[in-house]
């Protein structure tokens, strides 16, 4: 069965729009690998700072595999850098990786 991967990232209030729009510019990228299933960038309500970013993947080699080619290469590409070529800063203060298996589902429904 599919396996999901929940990064929490902590990120200050006035870093949200960033972060965001950084997730928005690179629609699509994750999308391609072999193996990914599904995505998700959830914005916390309230009571918090934290955003999850929620993907589900074939098995933990397709996600390894994404985490060592595209993953990586998007974050050491100097996304959004200066014309000197220093990346910007993380909008995020903290992050922590979830990983779980799942074990049950259930498709919506259809009208």
């Amino acid at each position: 069965m599919s396996i999901v991967k929940i990064n929490v990232l902590s990120v200050p209030a006035e870093q949200r729009e960033t972060l965001e729009k950084r997730f928005s510019s690179r629609a699509g990228a994750v999308e391609s690998s072999d193996g990914f299933e599904w995505f998700e960038l959830l914005r916390p309500v309230e009571g918090t700072d934290q955003y999850l970013v929620y993907t589900r993947w074939r098995d933990e080699a397709a996600f390894q595999a994404w985490m060592e080619g595209p993953m990586k290469a998007a974050h050491q590409g100097g996304q959004g850098g200066d014309a000197g070529g220093e990346r910007p800063r993380p909008a995020a203060s903290a992050s922590t990786l979830w990983s779980f298996e799942v074990v049950q589902q259930a498709a919506p429904k259809t009208v």
